[in-house]
């Protein structure tokens, strides 16, 4: 049922985590798949560029060489489908507008939209949120998404078949202690996928968003163990969930077999959303 073959799928913020997981699951599924990021390992400013970010988790990444964009291209390629790691910044419009205008010259369509670029840095109570971070994480992580899609949209209209993934959280749902402005863009998300659902729907283009739970990714496993520990206990199912847990319904949303299926915010958050004591 979840064949995306003769599919081109674009993910953001692909280089690790979350979005690795996406492009691979995608390219599993069949699809040929653009991996972009802001970070891209023969970047020769790759330093400067994760500087630049204001996030300090890029700057470790970088500094780190953990940094995946390219790789994750390779194994795409390895898999036999076609792809290619794009350095893209989501708040730079005239730049998402050039590397999707070069998608679609080059590969002939972009069908998938995968919005998972974001960042996840910024903790402090309300009255100490630094300015300067709060407008960061609206543009990359709220408005980063906005361009993106609106981008990509007169090509999906023209073929009249897209699919568009905004990617939550459960902070967005329940909120996040010290999380403001990061619970505040993801909780936004929702309510732009839900228009673009309905903007979409006459044109076959489905919109939905995924509201992960607690991931094991590399920012989690940074993360203190007594507070990654008092949040598994919430957990109903009493663990973190994988990253392909949320590739896996990314997939699925993405396909023929969720044809119907629009305007929806998908928890895949192993039961943390529900009353659990």
């Amino acid at each position: 049922m979840i064949d995306l073959t003769g599919k081109v799928a674009l993910v953001t913020g692909g280089s690790r985590g979350l979005g690795r997981a996406d492009c691979l699951a995608l390219a599993r599924a069949g699809a040929d798949v653009v991996v972009t990021d802001i970070l891209i390992e023969s970047d020769p400013e790759l330093a400067k560029t994760a500087e630049a970010s204001q996030s300090p988790l890029s700057q470790l990444m970088a500094s780190q060489k953990t940094v995946f964009s390219e790789k994750t291209s390779s194994d795409i390629r390895e898999m036999g489908r076609r792809s290619v790691a794009l350095k893209m910044d989501v708040t730079n419009r005239e730049q998402v507008k050039s590397v999707i205008d070069q998608v679609v010259k080059e590969f002939g369509s972009l069908d998938i939209l995968v919005n998972n670029a974001g960042t996840l840095d910024h903790m402090a109570s309300v009255e100490n949120q630094v300015d300067n971070l709060w407008d960061r994480d609206l543009k990359v992580n709220l408005t980063g998404a906005y361009n993106c899609s609106k981008a990509v949209w007169p090509h999906m209209k023209t073929r009249n078949w897209g699919r568009i993934i905004m990617m939550s959280s459960i902070a967005g749902q329940l909120g996040g202690f010290g999380q403001a402005s990061y619970a505040t863009t993801k909780a936004g998300l929702v309510g732009l996928a839900r228009t673009l659902a309905l903007e979409g729907a006459r044109y076959n283009i489905t919109c939905n968003a995924i509201v992960p739970g607690v991931i094991a990714t590399e920012a989690f496993n940074m993360g203190r163990p007594d507070m990654n520990e008092r949040m598994i206990k919430r957990i109903a199912m009493r663990r973190p969930g994988e990253p392909d847990d949320i590739a896996n319904a990314i997939t699925f949303l993405c396909s023929p077999a969720a044809g119907y299926i629009t305007g929806v915010a998908l928890p895949v958050t192993g039961g943390m959303d529900l009353f659990t004591f």
